[in-house]
Formats: structure tokens, C-alpha cells, sequence
């Protein structure tokens, strides 16, 4: 039972990588509760096991006095001396008090609580391990699904994937290997949770931190970052060095570098933008390749109001409000989009000067004004020329056309006069 019970232990520690001196005081410190049992109290009772043979034993720690008054707190210093000849009155000295076919029993016993054990172990370990681990990335297999969570093997350890950190459009299947972003390591009351994320926009900058060596060795900074998971991704980047283009450095030769990042998350759309610390320029960065004309900036409420061209609107604002709304995200500030008025055409011009003309006449109000023009009477002289009997067709003037032929007609002799 004994050779059984080191197996057993032999075999977690290959499992868990569990260091075999750990787990062994662990069921040391188990077997006393065993011990307890069957002696009763007993002064700094405890238990050891023979790392090889698996032999286990109890042992007291006994006060050595001259005469014994508590057999289960003192030893003689007589029978004290059998198995120290230096101890002295006073000294504390462990004897061997294994109860008949103890180790049996204690193999037994332990055998029941190992896994309890291991387990206690194994989360303290995960908390230890992953614990400064926050930010990094991780590699780990898919392992199981549980109500839309994913469970990701990472080796020895699982950890958690929840549903709110999944990216809506990736797909995952079983044994696939993939990276995680490690967002936290929560200390919860069942033990240590390893939460992991592929929707955090961290997980992109960290992307960017492994593949660009300008921004490992800060020769480039990340300013801003801002993300719809599995969509689009801006990242604003900034160059210490003046020399070192920070859009360049992070694009790559042929677009390597970013190819490798966009690959990794499945063809989400990333744009690099070059950081100004004109909020102006800043903003006309993030939302190109739209051209903007004009801007409103309220810097107290960090707030800008842009305009472009109706052309352009559908490419700043984008499909759904997601570049203005990324936009604002990036640059912290509140991003309002609008297109400028569009200039009055020639044609145009011309109609408005017109109804304005005819509306110099008293008996033509602006409604029919409007009316007169757009069929064709676009002059007073043309007013005139024409009979009642064409007035009354036009739609909206009927009647009233004898009275403002006769009232055009007055006014343009008073005129004439």
C-alpha cells in the first residue's frame, strides 16, 4: 500500500509538475489528522514518509524531563537518552509513537485526500505563477465549451475565456491552438481564475509591442488604441526618433509587419494613424482617407465639430457611425461629423433671383411666385405676353391670374413712368 501510495504521488508530480518535497509535506501534514485519530492528543504529534520505501510514521514531540507527570506531553530523561545521549532536561525531542498497522491505515487515508490536496496546491501554484502575469500573451488549445465560455488548455493549468471577451465573429473549434491575452487572474473563493481575453484592444497592442521592434524598444510609441472587436482596430502611433516614420515602421516592407498581426486576428481591419498633438490634425488623421474642409474646436470639453464634403460624409462617418465612433474613442475627445452646405448651383441662382423679382409685386406672394417661375414665367415681360387664359393653367394660381396679370401690369407702368 505503501510503494502504492509514492507511485501515486510519482505520478502528479510528472502530471502538475508539483515538486515532490511539496506534495509529500502536503500529505505529511494530511497523515497527523490520521494520527490524531488513533492516539488521541499528543503533544506536536506529526508524520513523516519515507520518500523511496513509502514507509510511514508518527512521531511526538516530548518535553524531556527527570520525572514524568504527563506521559502524552513529557519523556524520562532515562528513556530520552536511548535516542539522544546529549539531551538535557528541558530539550524537546521526537519520539516514534506509530500506532499498529498505522501505515495501512495512513496510505489509505492519504490516498483519499490527495487529490483535495493537489488541488489546493495546484491553485495556489497558478495564483503564484500567473499571478505578475497580467498583459502577457499566452498560447493554449481550446478545450471545451460551457454555456458560450471557452476553457483553454494551457498546459498544466486551465484558464477561462467568457463569453463577453470572445471576438462575435470568430469561430472556435475544438484542440484549435491559438493566442490569449491574460486580462486577469482573479482570487476567487473556489480558488485562483486565469481570465483570458482575444476581444480586449490590449491584445492587439500587445500584437504590436511582440512584431515592432521600434515599439519593444520605445524608439516608437502607442498613443491611442481603440477597437470593435473582429471589425477594426485604430491605433495611433508616435515617433520619438524624427528620423524613423512611425506609420512606415509599423506597416513593414510590403505591409509584412501589420499582415502578420492582421493574420492573427483573422482579418480584422487595423489603420495605423500618425498621433498630432493638434487635435485638428490628430482627428483628420484618424478619419482618413475622408478630406475634411473646416473644423469647431472646444478644447474646455474636448469637443470637435468637422465638416466635409456630401461626397465624403459616408466615408468619415462609416458604415454604421464606426470610424466616427472609433475615432472618438481613440482621441478621447467627442467627435461630431457634418457635410458643409453644398453652393447654390448657376440654374439655381438664377430660379431664386427670379421668384425674388416677381415677388416685388405685391399681389404675388412667394408661393406663387415659385410657381409662375417653374412654369416658364420667369419675368414680368413674360407675365405680360401671356394670356389669363395660361395664368389660370398654371397649378396653384387659377383665379387670382387676371389680378396679377392686371397688378403686374400697373406695376410695371409705374415703373415705366
Amino acid at each position: 500500500m505503501n510503494a502504492e501510495l509514492i507511485a501515486v504521488i510519482d505520478y502528479w508530480v510528472r502530471e502538475k509538475g508539483i515538486e515532490k518535497s511539496t506534495l509529500l509535506a502536503a500529505v505529511q501534514n494530511c497523515l497527523a489528522g490520521a494520527a490524531k485519530k488513533a492516539l488521541g492528543p499528543t503533544r506536536g504529534l506529526h508524520c513523516e514518509i519515507n520518500p523511496k520505501t513509502g514507509a510511514i510514521k508518527a512521531f511526538a514531540k516530548l518535553i524531556v524531563v527527570e520525572n514524568v507527570e504527563l506521559p502524552r506531553d513529557q519523556i524520562s530523561l532515562a528513556e530520552a537518552r536511548l535516542i539522544n545521549p546529549n539531551v538535557q532536561c528541558g530539550d524537546e525531542i521526537d519520539k516514534e509513537v506509530t500506532p499498529r498497522n498505522f501505515g495501512r491505515i495512513a496510505a489509505q487515508h492519504a490516498k483519499q485526500n490527495l487529490i483535495q490536496l493537489i488541488r489546493r496546491i495546484e491553485k495556489s501554484k497558478i495564483y503564484a505563477e500567473f499571478k505578475d502575469r497580467t498583459g502577457d500573451i499566452v498560447d493554449g488549445t481550446v478545450s471545451r465549451f460551457e454555456k458560450g465560455d471557452v476553457i483553454v488548455d494551457l498546459g498544466r493549468y486551465e484558464a477561462l475565456m467568457p463569453s463577453r471577451e470572445r471576438v462575435p465573429n470568430e469561430n472556435y473549434e475544438s484542440k484549435e491552438r491559438l493566442h490569449f491575452y491574460v486580462k486577469s487572474v482573479e482570487n476567487r473563493q473556489n480558488g485562483p481564475e486565469i481570465i483570458l481575453s482575444r476581444a480586449d484592444p490590449n491584445f492587439v497592442l500587445r500584437l504590436f509591442e511582440i512584431e515592432i521592434s521600434e515599439i519593444k524598444d520605445n524608439t516608437i510609441e502607442v498613443r491611442g488604441i481603440a477597437r470593435e472587436p473582429g471589425i477594426r482596430t485604430k491605433i495611433a502611433v508616435y515617433s520619438r526618433d524624427p528620423k524613423v516614420d512611425p506609420v512606415g515602421a509599423c506597416v513593414g516592407i510590403r505591409g509584412q509587419r501589420v499582415k502578420n498581426i492582421v493574420r492573427e486576428l483573422n482579418n480584422e481591419k487595423i489603420d495605423i494613424i500618425k498621433y498630432d498633438d493638434d487635435i485638428t490634425r490628430y482627428v483628420e488623421n484618424a478619419l482618413a482617407p475622408a478630406k475634411l474642409t473646416s473644423y469647431e474646436v472646444d478644447a474646455d470639453n474636448k469637443y470637435i465639430h468637422v465638416w466635409t464634403t456630401e461626397d465624403q460624409l459616408s466615408l468619415a462617418i462609416g458604415r454604421r457611425g464606426q470610424n466616427a465612433r472609433l475615432t472618438s474613442q481613440l482621441t478621447g475627445w467627442r467627435v461630431d461629423i457634418d457635410a458643409e452646405d453644398p453652393e447654390p448651383s448657376g440654374f439655381d441662382t438664377q430660379m431664386a433671383n427670379a421668384i425674388s423679382d416677381l415677388t416685388r409685386v405685391s399681389a404675388i406672394s412667394t408661393e406663387q411666385a415659385e410657381a409662375l417661375v417653374t412654369s416658364g414665367f420667369n419675368s414680368l415681360d413674360l407675365i405680360l405676353q401671356a394670356d389669363v387664359a395660361d395664368l389660370e393653367a398654371v397649378k396653384g394660381i387659377g383665379p387670382a391670374a387676371k389680378g396679377i396679370w392686371e397688378a403686374v401690369r400697373a406695376h410695371v407702368g409705374r415703373a415705366d413712368s
